[in-house]
């Protein structure tokens, strides 16, 4: 069982990562929370956890990790802060570490923050903390999705390097996607898009060329 720090595991997206994590055979979730009480509630659940911030040292958080999952967000709040410079601050953690596997839940958009008019600032902070991964040494995947709906998982997406289209996608079909994305022949070093599709996330996973 590998150990998978999810960065942003009490989030909405967050949850669902650890739940497939959870019932998966290959991997062990860790959640990194910033609040005692959400640290209380994952091991309740009998999760693992790591109490952090990503505004503060994160040294501590690495021990014994072997992949990572970064879907934090700060909700618009502090998108600097939180968004780039607290992804970027994880991954110098990590260059050290031996880790195998980075996989960051970016967004549709992030190529061209100035094209985006309601979430620019976000989209910018995104995009600068992706061109952080692809430089930082580390083998990654940074997955795309159109925008996030609470809605049912279909268990189908599409998936692109650039769908050239808008979309939607739950965020339990994007949780499954980042976790397939860990997998050891999952395709590294890329960047892809998805939204929901006719194509089984593990087969569209598996096929992708970059």
């Amino acid at each position: 069982m590998e150990n998978v720090l999810v960065a942003g595991a009490n989030g909405t997206t967050g949850r669902h990562i650890v739940n497939k994590l959870k019932s998966s055979s290959n991997f062990n979730p860790v959640a990194m929370v910033r609040k005692e009480e959400q640290q209380k509630q994952f091991k309740e659940e009998g999760v693992e956890t790591v109490l952090a911030d990503l505004t503060q040292d994160l040294r501590h958080t690495v021990k014994g990790i072997d992949k990572v999952v970064f879907a934090a967000g700060s909700g618009g709040k502090n998108v600097v802060e939180v968004d780039q410079e607290g992804a970027k601050c994880l991954m110098d953690v990590l260059k050290t570490a031996n880790i195998k596997r980075f996989v960051m839940l970016s967004s549709m958009g992030a190529d061209h923050p100035e094209s985006v008019t309601d979430l620019k600032d976000y989209m910018k902070a995104k995009q600068n903390a992706d061109e952080h991964l692809r430089n930082s040494g580390l083998k990654y995947t940074i997955v795309r999705p159109g925008a996030l709906i609470n809605a049912e998982a279909k268990g189908k997406i599409e998936l692109k390097g650039k769908l050239n289209k808008q979309g939607e996608i739950s965020r339990e079909d994007v949780a499954q996607t980042l976790v397939g994305a860990l997998d050891d022949e999952a395709p590294f070093n890329t960047t892809f898009e998805i939204i929901e599709g006719d194509t089984l996330i593990g087969e569209a996973l598996s096929s992708f060329n970059s």
